[in-house]
């Protein structure tokens, strides 16, 4: 279809004429697959003519034209003003004077804002309102699964591109409890217990039996936790009052089922529990609680008499995507470091885990970071190019260790410790500030007898070296002692490295000249950098 002839036809405003071509149009758009190169005219007069009294086959092919402009940025700007994003949030049923009962939005007059949400006047219109208004009735039976998908996918966008519109939706509409009620009718949940969840009509049922969730259903339940992570970005990094904390508990409870329940196939049940670790990692560390809350069933794995199904899903989870070892800062951090802030505040949880990660040692001939056990593999991270993945590593193994330095360095050998320990100000030993209860440390007998040959900077037993200094005399030793630091003289009077020395509280800092002076006093120092300086003179 000619644009130009197009156009003409939109001119006439004869409606079986624009619908024939209209249709002709969007037909040739999706055959070729790319942008239609549209100028803003087309637009304009999309608009207006969606202000008229239209019939519906007339009105749904202006609608699907405007979906393919509104994708194209040479194409938009008749589509942001205000009366015509109001145009169109009265034909998807979400303008605020409007109620659920009002309209009968379809599928594509929800497409056309999806592209168009990011701008000023979705907020001034208060677009999210409309949709809040609407999503209240999420259990009534005359929405079609299209509508809700569309309503949570516009909730979303809103979300992403506005923080002014998230920080609504979070306080003023009470999204929390709004999005908890949405992911519930979703799920199709029932509750035998104040925070304890099941499928309707499956109560009792052990959840190795209980069928995988439908596609829509999973659909909608990740749509839904997409929204919830957005609302709730900052919300560990704040205290939250009482009533708040009972509504994330709420929500934690239903986030528990999430992480216990399948989707149909294995990619997407990934998918959909990657999406429910990244929200709890944002919900108040207090209330991760409910993760142990539920009952200790048969079949249940119980450790201190504690459920810990869920925490083992997650360290399934969490190892899973470490084995597969892409994107892990994306990929592996929020399960990891959800499973350490678990662990440091909940003390079943870190036993639970340590019992997993760090069971008492007895392979103390190769190194902590040599083999296929979780402990090998996460110490292999703690040396990793990117420092946000090391350092988590690095910290999830400490507060399995309780934040004891001896431990620590035990399991991973002073080598591999040594960034976290001078980051903490923790090289000369000691225990980091965090609070834990009293537990033995059992050492087994292969530990035990090994212990004292050990070296602490691999953490395995060595054999023996020839000692380099066997046979030298004290005079010999100290020569080559001061040999040695003259080599560092030398280097940082260069710029080329820089000393550094241990302080009295055990963190790291800058020798200053003043430092290296102190060294260069010694008699057999001095006459080392006179042979250094001879032969620079040589050199040159």
């Amino acid at each position: 279809m000619d644009l130009q002839a197009l156009i003409a036809h939109m001119e006439t405003g004869e409606q079986d004429a624009v619908l024939a071509a209209l249709l002709g149009f969007n037909r040739e758009v999706r055959m070729r697959g790319r942008g239609c190169g549209a100028e803003g005219h087309l637009g304009e007069l999309l608009v207006g003519f969606l202000n008229r009294d239209l019939q519906p086959s007339c009105l749904l092919a202006c609608l699907e034209t405007v979906r393919i402009l509104s994708r194209d940025k040479r194409c938009v700007d008749p589509f942001i003003s205000r009366s015509a994003m109001s145009t169109l949030a009265r034909y998807a049923g979400i303008a605020t004077a409007q109620t659920a009962a009002d309209s009968q939005p379809g599928e594509g007059k929800r497409k056309c804002l999806c592209s168009l949400v990011g701008c000023a006047v979705a907020a001034e219109l208060q677009l999210m309102k409309g949709v809040a208004e609407r999503l209240k009735h999420c259990r009534d039976p005359t929405w079609s699964f299209e509508v809700r998908f569309f309503d949570l996918r516009l909730c979303f966008l809103l979300t992403a591109l506005r923080v002014d519109v998230r920080a609504q939706l979070a306080q003023e509409l009470h999204g929390i409890s709004l999005l908890g009620n949405q992911l519930d009718a979703a799920l199709g949940l029932c509750w035998p217990d104040p925070l304890e969840t099941a499928r309707v009509g499956l109560v009792g049922v052990p959840l190795e039996e209980m069928p995988p969730l439908s596609r829509q259903q999973t659909e909608l339940a990740m749509e839904i936790l997409k929204i919830l992570f957005n609302v709730t970005f900052d919300t560990n990094r704040r205290k939250v009052d009482e009533e708040e904390a009972a509504e994330y508990r709420h929500l934690g409870a239903i986030l528990r089922h999430c992480l216990m329940s399948q989707a149909d196939g294995e990619e997407r049940t990934e998918e959909f529990h990657s999406h429910t670790v990244n929200l709890l990692g944002n919900l108040p560390l207090p209330c991760l609680d409910v993760l142990l809350m539920p009952k200790v069933q048969q079949g249940s794995i119980e450790y201190m008499g504690v459920n810990m199904d869920a925490v083992k899903v997650l360290l399934d989870f969490m190892e899973k995507r470490l084995d597969r070892g892409h994107k892990l800062k994306e990929t592996l951090l929020p399960s990891l470091n959800l499973l350490t802030e678990s662990a440091r505040i909940h003390r079943e949880t870190r036993k639970f885990l340590r019992s997993k990660v760090l069971p008492p040692l007895r392979d103390v001939k190769n190194r902590p970071e040599v083999g296929n056990t979780l402990r090998n593999k996460i110490v292999r991270l703690m040396t990793h190019i990117d420092t946000d993945v090391k350092d988590c590593a690095a910290e999830f193994l400490f507060v399995l260790c309780k934040e004891s330095v001896s431990r620590f360095i035990k399991y991973t050998g002073y080598g591999n410790a040594a960034g976290l320990l001078a980051a903490r100000g923790l090289l000369r030993g000691g225990r980091d500030s965090g609070i834990y209860s009293e537990d033995e440390d059992s050492e087994t007998e292969e530990y035990r007898e090994a212990k004292a040959h050990i070296n602490p900077i691999t953490g395995v037993v060595e054999e023996e070296q020839p000692n380099p200094m066997e046979g030298m005399s004290e005079e010999q030793k100290e020569y080559e002692a001061m040999k040695l630091v003259s080599m560092f003289n030398k280097l940082s009077r260069g710029n080329l490295i820089q000393p550094m020395q241990l302080s009295m509280d055990g963190t790291m800092r800058e020798m200053t000249p003043e430092d290296l002076k102190n060294l260069s006093h010694n008699p057999l120092l001095q006459s080392e950098e006179r042979r250094d300086a001879d032969s620079d003179e040589e050199d040159q």
